[in-house]
């Protein structure tokens, strides 16, 4: 983890960066993809449909509440920086990429 740039400590929580791969045929988390995450999402990239996918997507993912989350630069882009309170980054780590 110590190499990996993609998931970051902030004020209350994580800013994590992703690569969105928007009308995917399913919604998963696909690993590492050079610093960023790389979230696959069936919905599609418009009237924040996709957004919204990728929040519920990380909220299972790492026990959180949506509400928890905001995306703070990418919302229009494939490429996002999501910022989530309330969890450290060794946390977000493990339960995004150390899922084996």
């Amino acid at each position: 983890m110590s190499t990996f740039k993609g998931i970051r400590s902030c004020t209350d929580g994580v800013e994590i960066d992703l690569k969105v791969v928007p009308g995917a045929r399913g919604d998963s988390i696909s690993g590492r993809l050079g610093d960023r995450i790389k979230i696959r999402v069936s919905a599609p990239p418009e009237d924040g449909k996709a957004n919204k996918a990728i929040i519920r997507l990380m909220a299972d993912q790492l026990g959180a509440r949506p509400g928890a989350f905001t995306i703070s630069s990418g919302t229009s882009s494939t490429e996002k920086t999501v910022r989530v309170e309330g969890i450290g980054t060794a946390d977000a780590y493990r339960l995004l990429l150390d899922r084996a």
